[in-house]
């Protein structure tokens, strides 16, 4: 999954149309224990993806309402369809996605 590493790219591929972002951070294990659950989720849907380290970017984290880590975010050009943040329940992402691409 790419990773992008400043908010104004973050900001562009948010309003340009369906976009689904993972949050990450540094040092948490459940970031990294769910991210190839959530990039096999995403092989399977034409959808724009990408990765960002909270740490990295912290403006994202004041302007997204990032309180917590991992999270999963849909957004359709720039308007957020569906969050999931700390536990993230994978059989209701998997019904969002069918949502939002479909």
């Amino acid at each position: 999954m790419e990773q992008i590493k400043d908010y104004d790219t973050l900001s562009k591929r948010i309003a340009d149309g369906k976009f689904v972002l993972y949050v990450m951070a540094h040092g948490c294990t459940v970031c990294h224990a769910d991210l190839p659950k959530v990039e096999a989720l995403l092989e399977r849907y034409d959808v724009d993806h990408a990765k960002i380290m909270i740490n990295e970017i912290p403006e994202a984290a004041g302007q997204l309402s990032l309180y917590a880590s991992p999270v999963v975010i849909l957004f359709d050009s720039g308007r957020e369809f569906h969050r999931q943040a700390r536990i993230i329940n994978f059989e209701e992402l998997e019904y969002r996605m069918e949502q939002f691409v479909g």
